[in-house]
């Protein structure tokens, strides 16, 4: 059985609500076991906040990292001396609009945090073996501290985002979609650039917003889901290993865990992972949604995939009920498979790569995940 490192330690906190004061003091109590703030911030210090600002929806629906975790780690962070800067690249809308529909631009005037949202890319080469090239946000790179505040939530094509994922918010605004459209449909290669990344920026410090989670089809549609936990750590990959476990999750649920332990990452199995703070059997919950299965991973040689692409896969589907036409996934489509014709969303699965960048943007959750047939059919046996 592998050892613990020091780099792995994972720590865990209960929290069942987000009142200011009892949030305060969860992180305050989450972080000790990691040596406090002050490990990790010095005085007179840039400090990046990176949260999920996925798209302006309110706290309560769960999309994005709430303002009361913003607004407890900036106090410690300036209590710590630190200067306290806030940025991300949302899916779609300008950062300011979403940080104040969020509730997050409140906590940021309020605290005096110095609003930076990610505009310019600089040019990095990722130490690894998907792309040899990356442009992401200059503003990340200039921060002397990186903080990454991720929400717990499934993800339709990565099956979970948290602390790995949500440093993909460094590539600025339709940079994405270009890589989903690089990657294709191959997840485990998107993976394994999440990873990459991640380890390329390297974050200081992840804390995880799992109070309320999502479950189902997340990262935009999904459902809230109570978890009443926070979950910090140094290394990505082992926060991720952790909160699989807090919501239940297997590590083959989430492609970039699974990829992780694939590629022997250190952290990515449990039994690397020292566990501090709060016992973990206490807090993890049962009957926590996954997203629904996208492909069957690995069972079927990938010749046969190929050729029964429609069958092996699932795919997004229109809603024409919720769909009020807004273009917004038509204009983010990566291999632009999406349009509007005769006063209806029409999808080209021709084109289609599967990444569910439209799932995840629709403002309206009027985009479905719909199986194929022959998935279907395995769902139906493993009852």
């Amino acid at each position: 059985m592998s050892k613990p490192v020091e780099n792995n330690r994972v720590t865990l906190q209960a929290l069942s609500d987000y009142s200011p004061k009892k949030t305060l003091t969860a992180i305050v109590q989450l972080l000790e076991p990691l040596g406090g703030i002050e490990n990790f911030v010095k005085p007179g210090q840039k400090v990046l906040l990176k949260p999920n600002l996925l798209a302006g929806k309110p706290p309560e629906k769960a999309v994005t990292t709430h303002p009361e975790i913003i607004r407890a780690v900036a106090q410690l962070v300036q209590a710590a001396g630190g200067i306290v800067y806030l940025g991300d690249s949302p899916g779609i809308g300008s950062a300011e609009n979403v940080a104040r529909k969020c509730g997050i631009m409140d906590v940021v005037e309020e605290l005096g945090i110095v609003f930076t949202p990610f505009v310019e890319s600089v040019t990095i080469h990722p130490r690894g073996r998907t792309f040899q090239e990356l442009e992401v946000a200059r503003e990340l790179l200039e921060a002397e501290v990186v903080i990454n505040l991720p929400k717990l939530k499934t993800h339709q094509m990565m099956g979970l985002t948290c602390a790995v994922k949500n440093m993909f918010g460094a590539i600025v605004g339709l940079r994405k979609p270009q890589l989903h459209l690089q990657a294709g449909s191959d997840k485990a290669l998107f993976a394994l650039m999440l990873l990459e990344l991640c380890e390329q920026l390297k974050p200081s410090l992840s804390i995880v917003d799992a109070v309320v989670g999502m479950e189902g089809d997340g990262p935009g549609s999904g459902d809230p889901r109570q978890i009443g936990t926070l979950i910090a750590g140094t290394n990505p990959v082992a926060v991720d290993a952790v909160a699989t476990e807090v919501v239940g999750m297997k590590p083959d649920q989430s492609w970039t865990q699974k990829m992780a332990i694939d590629t022997k990452r250190s952290g990515a199995l449990l039994s690397e992972v020292e566990l501090l703070g709060d016992d973990l059997e206490e807090l993890r919950i049962v009957d926590f949604k996954a997203a629904k299965n996208t492909d069957i991973n690995g069972r079927i040689p990938d010749f046969i995939q190929r050729m029964l692409k429609q069958a092996l896969t699932a795919q997004p589907s229109p809603d024409h009920s919720l769909c009020n036409r807004c273009e917004i996934c038509v204009k983010h489509c990566p291999p632009e498979a999406m349009s509007i014709a005769k006063r209806r969303l029409q999808i080209d699965y021709k084109k289609c790569i599967r990444c569910f960048c439209c799932q995840e943007l629709c403002p309206q959750g009027a985009l479905v995940t719909r199986q194929g047939s022959l998935l279907r059919l395995t769902q139906y046996y493993k009852r």
